[in-house]
């Protein structure tokens, strides 16, 4: 009878050089835990395949030694920042430059994506922390608060708040629509290094060089747990993708905690040294480090690492069921997709940031950024991860085989046990007022409107008629041996809607024509009024998928006239109308709200400006349009896929309204 090979729990993966000369940084794809990118002392962001011996992608360009990473949730974009304060982005799939982005005024120490929308935090040595607009190539604001180095940026999953650890042993928490600080958490005693959001409860967790794991809750405002006297400082913390647990890499250890109450699930061994970044990808951790020139990728494998304590406390384990008892006592934690948490309204916002921050890119920026260059090292392998010939199938796979792990060395596992105290902690039956959340949604609240039933939506690209079938074009068949049917037959049935969709074309093409034909007789304005006054969606979106192209022909008084069709294209079952109506109202949001709201906020002219008067009336105009549109985008903010991404990242441009 073969006897079954017990395997490894944690075994390193591989060992490569990176660069020419030290690594100085690195960071994981999360979302599919096998892209890695590393930067050096050379000025360089080299792009790695885990598991894969040679580089994939070189980015060159910085000029100074690279001090942070990091990937976007899409591991399309990836961004770099330098010691002497400099950032750039580049689009992985494209092979090139997106942006140059300059500012701070020394070393950048911390990069962070948003979730969704084209934006990126950094935080530095100077102790400033920026939101930049990667397709404005701008500053949108500047937080200041922090005393020294800004260590670690995490946009928490729903994109509305911004926290960040520092050097001055503080975790500070913003308000990315109200442009403030919302708390300031106190109580490590050392430099803050790392922050992380759970993915659902609005719960916060801290790693310090204090040895200290704190938990905060960010609806109380208030210190959940704290886990102590570990023997080494906290380097990256990543909890578990259902919330169960929190994983903490320390040197040379991975350990496994949970707060209510606080306690050490599992320690497992891990010879990685001074760990740099943890990722999860099929019931695995991938941990890398860096040492000099090498860097070196670890696997633990979850399914044999204790997540939670006894199952009858309710606490979550991956292969069994979770059944909870009802909570009792005190009110359960808010989750990401309720409302925001009920602090003192804004007061003031942060200043936007000079004329010179906010420039537009300039003779010298574009030479820088056509110094950057993406040098392709292994072709096979970028075409395989970021140009894969199913243009569905984005790589590297989500789907990714697990690392096979390797037997182990000898029968008795390496792994540390837990401490005794812990233990009873575990066996110790919980107080009522600290049973686990259960998973399910809280009850919504009776002052809060229900969500909407959103109409299905009809997709842009289709392979077959939408609400058609063939057969019912085709005349019954009376025998059901008799399967033939006579062609002229079946062509009279399927012709029988045929004429209609003719005349319902016809229509169209004459309407685009009378709209052309004004276009090239007067000016984009006088079109717009023709196409509006038609009365056709269709021919409305017609023409502004024309001038989407081309942003410079937006005026503001083109926005008076488009605004009203985009609230209704918003609202339509048709995806493409949709998707032109949310392209051409970025566009008037990036181009025209700066401009309004300053308009409206400036004090009473002096005498007569009939030019001023007219434009302040077109400015109260968009403006309350505006004000109608920003409720559509925030009730369809909560929705998911593409949709969702999209009305998200325009309910953050709107922010300035609300």
């Amino acid at each position: 009878m073969a006897v079954a090979v017990t395997t490894k729990t944690a075994w390193k993966l591989q060992e490569i050089t990176a660069h020419s000369s030290n690594v100085s940084s690195l960071v994981l794809g999360k979302s599919s835990g096998r892209l890695l990118a590393t930067g050096g002392d050379d000025c360089r962001v080299n792009v790695w395949s885990v598991n894969k011996p040679s580089c994939i992608m070189s980015l060159t360009g910085h000029t100074t030694p690279i001090e942070s990473l990091q990937i976007n949730t899409n591991e399309e974009l990836i961004v770099a920042g330098s010691q002497s304060g400099s950032i750039r982005v580049w689009d992985l799939e494209a092979a090139k430059i997106l942006r140059t982005l300059l500012g701070h005024k020394a070393n950048i120490c911390s990069l962070d994506f948003h979730p969704f929308g084209s934006f990126v935090a950094s935080g530095s040595l100077d102790t400033n922390i920026k939101l930049w607009d990667v397709r404005r190539k701008g500053c949108v604001f500047r937080y200041k608060g922090h005393t020294e180095a800004v260590r670690c940026l995490r946009f928490s999953p729903d994109g509305k708040w911004l926290a960040s650890a520092a050097d001055d042993h503080t975790v500070k928490l913003w308000d990315l629509a109200a442009g403030k600080i919302m708390f300031e958490f106190t109580g490590h005693t050392g430099p803050v290094n790392i922050v992380e959001f759970h993915p659902n409860e609005y719960l916060l967790a801290s790693g310090s060089f204090d040895r200290t794991v704190r938990f905060w809750d960010l609806e109380k405002f208030q210190v959940v747990s704290c886990i102590e006297e570990e023997a080494t400082p906290v380097r990256c913390v990543l909890f578990n993708p259902d919330g169960c647990c929190l994983y903490s890499g320390f040197q040379d250890s991975l350990r496994v905690y949970g707060w209510e109450p606080e306690r050490c699930f599992d320690v497992v061994l891990v010879n990685w040294g001074k760990v740099a970044d943890l990722s999860i990808c099929n019931n695995q951790l991938i941990g890398v480090s860096f040492a000099q020139s090498t860097v070196s990728s670890f696997v633990v494998d979850l399914s044999r690492v204790t997540k939670s304590g006894s199952v009858p406390h309710g606490l979550m384990r991956d292969d069994e069921p979770l059944v909870l008892p009802a909570p009792m006592g005190s009110s359960l934690r808010r989750i990401y997709d309720r409302p925001s948490t009920s602090c003192s309204k804004p007061q003031s916002r942060v200043k936007h940031n000079s004329e010179s921050e906010r420039r537009s890119p300039s003779s010298e920026d574009d030479r820088d950024e056509k110094e950057s260059k993406a040098e392709i090292q292994n072709p096979e392998d970028y075409k395989e991860i970021f140009q894969p010939k199913n243009a569905i199938c984005r790589t590297p796979p989500r789907n990714n085989e697990p690392f096979p792990a390797p037997p182990e060395d000898e029968p008795v596992a390496a792994k540390e046990a837990v401490k005794p105290s812990q233990t009873a902690d575990v066996q110790t039956p919980l107080p009522k007022q600290e049973l686990p959340e259960p998973v399910q949604k809280p009850p919504i609240a009776s002052s809060t409107p229900l969500p909407r039933t959103e109409p299905s939506v009809i997709p842009a690209a289709r392979n077959e008629p939408i609400g058609l079938k063939v057969s019912d074009f085709l005349p019954a068949v009376k025998n059901p041996s008799q399967n033939e049917l006579v062609d002229e037959e079946a062509m009279s049935q399927i012709r029988k809607g045929h004429e209609t969709m003719c005349v319902v074309l016809t229509s169209r093409h004459k309407n685009l024509d009378t709209v052309r034909a004004v276009w090239s007789t007067s000016d984009i304005k006088n079109s717009v009024d023709s196409a509006v006054a038609i009365n056709d969606l269709s021919v409305v979106v017609d023409l502004l998928n024309i001038v989407n192209q081309k942003a410079s022909l937006w005026k503001l008084d083109l926005c008076t006239i488009v605004l009203p069709q985009i609230e209704k294209l918003l609202q339509s079952k048709y995806e493409s109308y949709v998707q032109t109506g949310c392209t051409s109202l970025k566009l008037i949001l990036q181009r025209f709200l700066p401009l309004i709201t300053d308009i409206l906020a400036a004090p009473p002219s002096v005498g007569v400006d009939i030019t001023r008067e007219e434009r302040l009336h077109k400015c109260k105009l968009c403006y309350k349009q505006l004000k109608n549109i920003s409720n559509i985008v925030k009730n369809k903010s909560g929705l998911s896929g593409r949709h969702g991404s999209a009305f998200r990242e325009l309910h953050l441009l709107m922010a300035v309204l609300e």
